[in-house]
C-alpha cells in the first residue's frame, strides 16, 4: 500500500502547521495533567490520539498518577508509540514508569503499520488510540496489534467491531477489524488487524446523533474459548445467557467458538441491535470462576442497560467522545450512565480542541453529551 500523507488537522481547531518530524525539544507544549479526574491511561490516549489527528504540541504530566503503579507501563508505551508513528511525531519521555511524556506530532502518513505488545495489554485500546489521526489522513491503511484481544479492563475485540466500529460509521470511519488470534491474561499473543480509510480531512466527517436507540430489533452473541479448554465450557455459557434472557422475556441468537490462544480463556459478548444504535456487554472467565457466572455478569449488564433510557452503552459514550470532536458538526448522544472516564476525556477534549463539550446528567446515572458545532 502506497504511504501518502496529509496535515489532517481541521483549520477551526488551534493547532500549528506540520511540516516535517521535528524532535521534541524546550518550546511550548499544551500541559494536560495526566492527574485530572479518574487519572488513568484513557488521559494520555485520549490527548495523544487528538494530538495526532489535529497537529498540537502536548505535553502529559502526572501519567497515571492516581493507580497503584503510576507512569507508563507496557500497553500505554506501545500506544503512544503508535501515535507517533502514525504522524511521524517526536516523543521524549516514552519510557517504562515515566510520569511525563512530550509529543510533537508531524504529518498524518497513511500505510501499513504493525505494533506489538509483548504483554496482555489491550490491542483495542492501541487502535483506538490510532484511529482518530488515520481516518483524517488522505489514503487507506493497514494496522496489525498484538498482544490481548481480551482485557478486564478494555473493550473486547467484539465490542471494537460490532458496537464501536458500527457507531462510528455514522461520523463516515470506515474501519473494519479482523482477528486471526485471541489474546488472553497472562500471555496475550492475539492478532487483530485493522483496514481503515482515510476521509481526508475533518470536512468529510458528521456528527454523531444518538438522541434515542428505537425500538429493539434483535439481541445476539458469542460464547467463545480458548481451543485448549473443554468446548461444553462455551456451551454452558450460551445456555445460561440464553436462559437468563428469556427469563426477562427476551430472545437471543449465541454463536459458540473457539479461537487460537497461548493462554486459556473464555469470554461472552452479547449486544443488542436497535433501530438507531446497537450497544454492548462481555465478561471474561478465570481459573476458578462458574461459566454460569461469566454469563450472568454480561447478561446483568445488558439487562440493565434495557432497562434505561441509554441510546448508547455507558462505553461506547467515551469511546465515541474523541470522534465526535474531531467532527466539525454538532454531536448529541444519550447515555446510559454518566462515568469518570467519560466526564475525564471531555475534559480533556475540551482543554485540546476549545470545543465546549456539555454534559447533563449525574454521576452514575443516565447523561446526554452534546460536543458544540465547532468556531470557524
Amino acid at each position: 500500500m502506497a504511504v501518502s500523507r496529509s496535515a489532517g488537522k481541521l483549520s477551526h481547531f488551534r493547532g500549528r502547521k506540520r511540516t516535517h518530524t521535528i524532535p521534541c525539544v524546550a518550546e511550548k507544549f499544551l500541559v494536560i495533567n495526566g492527574s485530572q479526574g479518574e487519572g488513568g491511561g484513557q488521559i494520555l490516549r485520549t490527548s495523544v490520539a487528538l494530538a495526532a489527528a489535529l497537529g498540537v504540541d502536548v505535553k502529559i504530566t502526572n501519567i497515571r498518577a492516581k493507580r497503584p503503579k503510576p507512569g507508563l507501563r507496557q500497553q500505554h508505551l506501545t500506544a503512544v508509540r503508535a501515535a507517533a508513528a502514525v504522524c511521524h511525531g517526536g516523543l521524549a519521555g516514552d519510557s517504562i514508569a515515566s510520569q511525563e511524556l512530550t509529543f510533537r506530532p508531524g504529518p498524518v502518513a497513511a500505510g501499513r503499520f504493525r505494533f506489538d505488545i509483548p504483554t496482555a495489554g489491550s490491542t483495542v485500546l492501541v487502535l483506538q488510540t490510532v484511529i482518530p489521526a488515520l481516518m483524517l489522513s488522505d489514503g487507506d491503511s493497514e494496522v496489525i496489534a498484538t498482544g490481548g484481544t481480551h482485557n478486564p479492563l478494555a473493550p473486547c475485540f467484539e465490542y471494537l467491531r460490532d458496537v464501536f466500529g458500527l457507531l462510528a460509521s455514522a461520523a463516515n470511519l470506515q474501519a473494519y477489524f479482523d482477528m486471526e488470534r485471541a489474546g488472553f491474561y497472562p500471555a496475550g499473543g492475539g492478532k487483530i488487524t485493522m483496514q481503515i480509510r482515510g476521509a481526508t480531512g475533518g470536512e468529510n466527517l458528521a456528527a454523531l446523533r444518538f438522541a434515542s436507540r428505537g425500538e429493539l430489533r434483535y439481541i445476539e452473541g458469542v460464547s467463545g474459548r480458548s481451543r485448549s479448554l473443554p468446548a461444553d465450557i462455551a456451551e454452558r455459557q450460551a445456555q445460561q445467557v440464553l436462559a437468563r434472557l428469556a427469563a426477562a422475556g427476551h430472545k437471543a441468537t449465541i454463536e459458540q467458538a473457539a479461537w487460537d490462544s497461548q493462554s486459556p480463556g473464555t469470554v461472552v459478548f452479547v449486544r443488542a441491535v436497535f433501530a438507531r444504535t446497537v450497544a454492548g456487554f462481555f465478561a471474561l472467565g478465570r481459573k476458578g470462576k462458574p461459566a454460569f457466572r461469566v454469563a450472568d455478569e454480561a447478561a446483568d449488564a445488558l439487562l440493565a442497560f434495557l432497562a434505561s433510557d441509554g441510546a448508547l452503552d455507558a462505553h461506547a459514550a467515551d469511546q465515541l467522545l474523541p470522534i465526535a470532536a474531531l467532527c466539525p458538526g454538532e454531536s448529541h448522544f444519550r447515555t446510559e450512565r454518566v462515568t469518570s472516564h467519560l466526564l475525564t476525556v471531555a475534559e480533556v477534549i475540551r482543554q485540546l480542541t476549545g470545543r465546549a463539550v456539555n454534559i447533563d446528567g449525574r454521576m452514575d446515572g443516565p447523561g446526554t453529551v452534546s460536543v458544540l458545532k465547532a468556531s470557524a
